[in-house]
């Protein structure tokens, strides 16, 4: 969908990056945004209501009897499809973790001024749909096709910029991964607010690949330029430089909050004696090797159970016998490839990946 121009008036002032508390705006986006609650990690799959949510613009409200996905630009065989015969497909069902690509962005010093996400922006799902690659395969791309375009019908201004929300798979990317094209999550057609009545998801990516509310699939003989592909969703030091891409989810864990908590704080308060913490990690497609947990200033190997899927997290546990006291507990998660999670977030100019181990404090009642 084309744009106009801004309508806005006046300077678009931008606060790159800040420090202290959180404004106004930054509170009004994790108003709008909600993320999974961490005591659910308990719980193999993510239920709907509490999957974490990040949307840019509007949810659009789409009739799924009239929706049609359209497959156009470079194909020889353009065409488009509704939802009962992209239900009458072979259907798969696929457990997938998406985490946002800003989760732990709250974490960063100074922060990057946008959603305000702590360690809650993560969940995994049960998704239903169709692979996408035959449908590309029968749309039958030109020789000179270099990207695809996923847009959305959610549309609305970042940085006085137009635009419907939009990603890009190169043919290399599209063919190495298990891209479905979605229509019911944990079981249930999808919900407004997570894309009805199409999306599709990427496993191993970041959540921005996994465009919803998906209307349009465009061959293109020349790269995507859409806002959130060049725009964004890049790891940059300075606004100016174009930096490199966000794509594969990185190595991470985290523990489901031990005892019971503090409403404000959130810090933890426990029973002493025997305890055994629980908690989940990810690494995107790679498998998860090895998860330590920080206990009474040691780092101790958890043992972990099967992974849900080749795409989703593997659950981990460890027991722990709490003295009376105060105590911070960690874990940390290292993948198959030898990747581990650092102790301090590395930094960049939006936020982006922050695989920072997460810190629990704990009271042991005396």
């Amino acid at each position: 969908m084309s744009m106009p121009a801004s309508p806005f008036d006046g300077p678009q002032p931008r606060r790159e990056t800040v420090s202290g508390v959180f404004s106004a705006e930054e509170v009004a986006l994790a108003n709008r945004n909600s993320g999974a609650m961490l005591e659910l990690l308990a719980l193999d799959v993510t239920p709907l209501g509490a999957h974490y949510l990040l949307t840019h613009f509007d949810v659009p409200v789409i009739d799924p009897d009239t929706h049609r996905l359209r497959f156009e630009g470079a194909f020889d065989a353009p065409f488009q499809i509704g939802l009962d015969e992209i239900r009458a497909l072979p259907q798969v069902t696929m457990p997938v973790t998406l985490e946002c690509a800003g989760n732990g962005r709250a974490g960063m010093d100074p922060r990057p001024f946008s959603m305000p996400w702590m360690y809650e922006a993560v969940g995994t799902a049960e998704w239903t749909g169709t692979p996408l690659a035959p449908l590309i395969e029968r749309a039958r791309p030109r020789a000179g096709v270099v990207d695809f375009a996923f847009e959305g019908a959610d549309h609305g201004y970042d940085k006085g910029v137009g635009h419907a929300f939009g990603r890009s798979l190169t043919p290399a990317e599209l063919a190495g991964l298990d891209v479905l094209l979605v229509h019911q999550m944990n079981g249930q057609p999808l919900a407004p607010q997570h894309g009805a009545p199409l999306r599709i998801v990427v496993p191993g990516w970041y959540g921005m690949a996994s465009v919803k509310w998906l209307t349009s699939i465009t061959a293109l003989t020349e790269r995507y330029q859409g806002f959130q592909q060049v725009g964004t969703y890049r790891f940059r030091q300075t606004p100016d430089e174009p930096g490199a891409p966000v794509t594969t989810i990185r190595v991470k864990s985290l523990m489901v909050p031990p005892g019971v908590p503090d409403w404000i704080t959130r810090k933890r308060l426990l029973a002493p004696g025997p305890v055994t913490l629980r908690g989940r990690a990810w690494a995107g497609s790679v498998p998860v090797a090895r998860v330590e947990v920080l206990l009474d200033g040691c780092w101790q190997e958890a043992t972990l159970g099967e992974p849900l899927g080749r795409h989703a997290w593997t659950g981990w546990q460890i027991d722990w016998d709490a003295a009376p006291g105060h105590h911070v507990l960690a874990c940390r998660a290292t993948d198959a490839d030898g990747n581990t999670q650092p102790l301090q977030p590395e930094w960049n100019l939006s936020g982006f990946a922050n695989n920072a181990v997460q810190c629990v404090e704990v009271f042991v009642e005396r």
